[in-house]
């Protein structure tokens, strides 16, 4: 083809041809440079990012993605799409606020932001209400769930193993153990979950058959006698390829797609201190924006890698995945009402060999163990440097150290207990459940830590009645959940009135937050600002301030302590063999602190810590700087 040229009166532009070779050197240019981008960012952030990728992908996601994906298609998949734009927030917006507010913990964050302890107090109470009664709970029940299916034995032993293997590394090794642990576990579950994908793909036979077959996959049993299931109950969703759902009648609607899932990715990543104690333990700010694109570049695959092979197990095994009548379902999985839990565990038994099924097997014990491992460390930090430290404020470092092993050892023993509890709920409840305690209780929390960074004026007064209001309005609902739940059905509905829950768990997520952000600005705005000079670096628009911050309480903290005797150390030195063996194992040995980088230690060394011992956690792994008079 000729070039082409056109013409006006004053500029000539000449438009060539493209040649193949053109095109060959550009495609290999653009390679390049995408293949060294990848490079880059997968050593720089190859730690962080796998730590991140490991705790968040836990048996839950083994198990309910394949399941929603088997009964629904493949909406609940953009759920890890848009954590990755959370996870890029993250990164470049809330933890730089986070680093230079110089906080260990994300009450602590709260406590410095508004000077006060009862905010603190109340929100390290909610985290740890929703590690136990959501994430630990949750991961063991899923866990059990697959390890039986797969194993086909009484799990509890399985549980207890992996648990105790859990709590030893974490006691002993703390974060650094839990980081390294989780770049492996993260390494057996990217292995894992590609093997599976591909053999389920060419069991079905390309992405295109799963278009054509996935509406045929109907279960040749549809009644029992009399008793006939409606379509609704066995045929596939019509919109089952549709990620925009209708808003009313749709299972995911889109503006609580859009909206509410944007609201519970934010707490998940941006105010949940298990991710950001992972983010804020980087080496510095450009390891961790690497991890977070690290991880978000694994969590665009689960929509392939987890959910359409759940959709593959629905189309191989109509019959046992998409099963509708109660004694079928009931030999087929124990369960009374519909056996698509067990969509994936039927890909890992029927389609893998040996070798291969005990490399997925490993992939979900890493799961449990990586996710169970930074609840437990994130959980002891939480209660130790804002519950514990303010009941005593003159600890040693020490008794801090040994109380936040005792209390993994506490979790460990609730987790144990919540193992029979957990394996008697109805499997095809439990991500409805792990859903709506999301959506009822973590829109509070949200709301806090939204102002708390992008609104200055809000006060403390309105940051803590209106943390109180929606955490009180999300109880509630899920308390009426709780009174009125029942086994799931489709042939039976539920017995709440419609005004009380008929309102979707996405949308209730929106109207809670707007409540809880209404609230924290009315009474925000009724009460007294906080001056600057008590916020500079601790929000958004002061986060580049040089200035020297005033601490809202210290007046009242030294006064309230000067009234209390001094306390002995609780846990005296000892020189017995137990005692040293105890101390070894524990790691209560005095270690040398981490190497900072240039940058941080130029900013430690600029704010040295004064004679009132303000809070400096880049000097000090726990307590920050010691007393210097200067």
């Amino acid at each position: 083809m000729p070039s082409v040229v056109l013409t006006e009166p004053e500029h000539h532009f000449i438009v060539s041809n493209w040649t193949a070779v053109d095109i060959g050197v550009y495609n290999t240019v653009d390679s390049v440079v995408m293949a060294f981008y990848l490079l880059l960012v997968l050593i720089v952030g190859l730690v962080i990012g796998a730590s991140l990728y490991a705790t968040n992908i836990s048996s839950g996601h083994f198990m309910g993605l394949p399941w929603k994906g088997a009964a629904s298609g493949i909406a609940i998949g953009t759920f890890q799409w848009i954590s990755v734009i959370q996870l890029c927030v993250l990164g470049w917006v809330i933890l730089p606020v986070y680093i230079k507010a110089e906080v260990v913990t994300l009450p602590e964050y709260l406590r410095k932001r508004f000077g006060s302890f009862r905010i603190q107090i109340l929100i390290s109470v909610l985290y740890l209400f929703l590690y136990v009664f959501n994430r630990i709970s949750l991961e063991i029940c899923h866990s059990a769930m697959f390890l039986r299916m797969i194993l086909g034995m009484d799990v509890y032993l399985a549980i207890l193993v992996l648990l105790a293997i859990a709590s030893i590394y974490t006691i002993t090794g703390g974060l650094a153990a839990v980081t390294f642990a989780n770049c492996l576990h993260a390494s057996i579950m990217v292995v894992g979950l590609f093997l599976l994908m591909c053999y389920a793909f060419v069991a079905v036979g390309g992405y295109q058959e799963l278009l054509n077959k996935y509406f045929d996959a109907i279960p040749s049993v549809i009644s029992d006698g009399n008793w006939t299931a409606t379509p609704e109950c066995y045929l596939p969703r019509p919109d089952a390829f549709h990620i925009f759902r209708d808003p009313v009648s749709g299972d995911i609607p889109w503006p609580g797609l859009l909206f509410g899932v944007s609201s519970l990715t934010f707490y998940f990543w941006s105010a949940d201190q298990v991710f950001v104690q992972l983010c804020l333990a980087g080496k510095n700010l450009s390891h961790v924006r690497g991890g977070c694109l690290v991880c978000g570049y694994l969590k665009l695959v689960l929509l392939f890698c987890l959910v359409m092979p759940g959709m593959i197990s629905r189309i191989l095994f109509p019959d046992k995945v998409a099963c509708v009548v109660p004694y079928e379902c009931q030999k087929f999985c124990g369960a009374s009402t519909n056996c698509k839990p067990i969509a994936y565990p039927m890909l890992v038994i029927k389609l893998l060999p040996s070798g291969l099924r005990g490399l997925l097997l490993s992939s979900v014990c890493a799961s449990f163990m990586s996710s169970l491992t930074s609840v437990f460390n994130s959980a002891s930090a939480l209660f130790t440097l804002n519950i514990y430290a303010h009941m005593r404020p003159m600890a040693t470092e020490k008794e801090l150290m040994i109380t936040g092993r005792f209390f993994v050892i506490i979790l460990f023993a609730v987790t144990i207990v919540w193992v029979p509890i957990m394996n008697t709920l109805q499997s095809e409840t439990l991500y409805e459940y792990k859903q709506a305690v999301r959506s009822y209780l973590t829109p509070p929390i949200t709301a806090i830590f939204l102002l708390a960074i992008f609104c200055k004026r809000v006060n403390e007064k309105g940051a803590f009645w209106g943390l109180i209001l929606g955490t009180v309005m999300g109880f509630s609902r899920l308390l009426v959940d709780f009174i009125f739940s029942q086994p799931w059905s489709c042939m039976q509905k539920s017995r709440c009135p419609a005004f009380l829950c008929g309102v979707h768990y996405l949308y209730f997520n929106l109207i809670l937050l707007a409540i809880s952000l209404l609230s924290m600005l009315v009474i925000s705005l009724a009460t007294d600002p906080i001056p600057d000079k008590h916020l500079h670096r601790l929000c958004w628009s002061l986060r580049n301030s040089q200035e020297e911050r005033v601490d809202l309480k210290v007046e009242m903290r030294w006064k309230r302590l000067s009234k209390s005797p001094p306390q002995p150390e609780m846990f005296k030195e000892g020189h017995s063999c137990i005692w040293r063996t105890w101390t070894l194992f524990c790691g209560l040995d005095p270690q040398p602190g981490p190497k900072l980088a240039p940058e941080k230690v130029r900013s430690c060394w600029q704010r040295r810590c004064t004679v009132q011992a303000l809070p400096c956690p880049l000097c000090h792994p726990i307590r920050g700087c010691q007393p210097q008079v200067l």
